[in-house]
């Protein structure tokens, strides 16, 4: 019997990248078919453009309709939310986003992910004011809601807590310098995979990515990978299943869609 399994959704930052062309995409193919081209080959794309400016419910009904059933989107949230001094102002922010037109994206809607500056120390306070303002649900359609860290301060116990009491993932980061934190806090794992390298035709070795495949299963599954740092090891996550979530992302960009494919390849081997 198959053990029950959270869905895999594999992908990659944005699709318009012109280095891709010619190289994910195929030569000549027109800019306005890459989103339609990407989603038929992988399974998410993290927006990273809603960071920097507003959208617009067009924009997100458009983005919808060039994919294909089952794919979905993580949203970046923007900038005015998370750069600030006292993150418990966000709250207009915040909604101001959600207005643009986010839940128009329907069932395509994935994770929003709250992705704050490396120079943001954690305060216990101000982060919990925060994660207060994250609605459970807006227009009727439930949201996900995940964050990313990338200041040392927040490798305690008590960001962990904090986390898990408002059942809110943390991002896996797989970075050099910025904390990887794989302690489970939600009912999701939402993994940015920043280690690969230009120079390896899938962005990251053959080995590494039956690791990360591996990994990926064991998330989805219920598990935690041993191998990977936790900051609360003495504590128990519940083993359900969970939805995973991986991009292939920043460094290595030129080959990450070919790298998030690859994991995607494996994963699917598994199925067999």
């Amino acid at each position: 019997m198959t053990a029950p399994s959270g869905q895999i959704r594999v992908g990659i930052g944005g699709w318009t990248f012109a280095p891709w062309r010619g190289v994910f995409y195929p030569k000549g193919l027109p800019h306005t078919q890459e989103l339609r081209y990407a989603g038929a080959r992988l399974t998410s794309i993290e927006i990273n453009g809603t960071f920097y400016r507003t959208q617009t419910p067009k924009t997100f009904r458009s983005w919808a309709s060039e994919v294909p059933p089952g794919f979905v989107f993580a949203v970046k949230g923007p900038r005015y939310a998370v750069n600030r001094r006292a993150l418990k102002e966000a709250g207009d922010s915040i909604k101001r986003f959600l207005d643009s037109g986010v839940t128009e994206l329907g069932e395509h809607l994935g994770p929003l992910l709250w992705q704050f500056a490396p120079s943001k120390k954690f305060d216990a306070a101000d982060f919990s004011g925060f994660l207060e303002l994250l609605p459970a649900a807006y227009g009727g359609q439930k949201l996900r809601h995940v964050v990313e860290v990338r200041h040392d301060s927040f490798c305690t116990p008590q960001f962990v807590t904090l986390a898990r009491g408002f059942a809110v993932p943390v991002v896996f980061t797989d970075h050099a310098r910025y904390p990887n934190v794989a302690d489970l806090t939600g009912d999701f794992v939402y993994a940015r995979l920043q280690r690969g390298n230009d120079t390896a035709p899938a962005a990251y070795p053959p080995r590494d990515l039956d690791a990360w495949a591996k990994r990926l299963r064991l998330w989805a599954q219920g598990g935690a990978p041993d191998d990977l740092p936790r900051v609360d090891a003495a504590h128990k996550a519940n083993a359900a299943p969970r939805d995973v979530f991986a991009y292939v992302i920043h460094e290595g960009k030129i080959r990450a869609p070919a790298g998030a494919m690859a994991l995607i390849e494996r994963l699917n081997k598994d199925d067999e």
